[in-house]
């Protein structure tokens, strides 16, 4: 039975099992995704999903149909500075508002499960559809790390963003968290 970490009005976030492998594979290798992230081997997968402690595949899939949805991996799980590094946000189902939505289980996930204390990740600066998804979900630049990716030829600047426990409670407050 699969593990589910959080539940929203439409989505869940649950572990990935190896059978997803498959799904996660085909998902970061689809050119609207491929583009943006620097995917991991299936064999990096399996291993993540049968042994990993300190990062976790998490699938998100629609809570009515359990269709697959997207995918999100997550790292640092055993850092004593209590520090998550979100890796891969990926949605295949685009445009439905299911980024707005993951990223708010996966915040509270993170920081009201979990009990993180930072919570970042990076994105290309052309990947203008992402950083507008993190900034509106309470992400806060924190740096440019210029020329960092060879990508086709290109060196590719990365932007960092990251958020805070007492920031994600804040919006919580304010109502803007689940």
């Amino acid at each position: 039975m699969a593990e589910i970490l959080r539940e929203g009005s439409r989505l869940r976030l649950r572990r990935a099992e190896l059978t997803d492998v498959d799904y996660i594979c085909t998902l970061q290798e689809e050119k609207d995704n491929s583009d943006y992230i620097v995917p991991f081997s299936r064999a990096d997968h399996e291993t993540i999903v049968t042994q990993g402690r300190a990062a976790m595949d998490i699938i998100v899939e629609e809570r009515e149909s359990g269709e697959c949805v997207g995918y999100l991996h997550v790292t640092g799980l055993l850092l004593a500075s209590k520090e998550q590094e979100w890796t891969h946000v990926i949605i295949g189902k685009k445009g439905l508002g299911y980024g707005h939505e993951a990223m708010k289980l996966l915040k509270a996930w993170a920081f009201e499960d979990m009990g993180a204390h930072r919570a970042w990740l990076d994105c290309k600066d052309y990947n203008a559809r992402a950083l507008h998804l993190y900034e509106s979900e309470g992400m806060v630049r924190e740096a440019l790390i210029r020329e960092t990716i060879l990508h086709r030829g290109v060196y590719e600047n990365l932007v960092v963003l990251g958020i805070l426990d007492r920031e994600y409670h804040a919006r919580k407050r304010a109502g803007l968290e689940l």
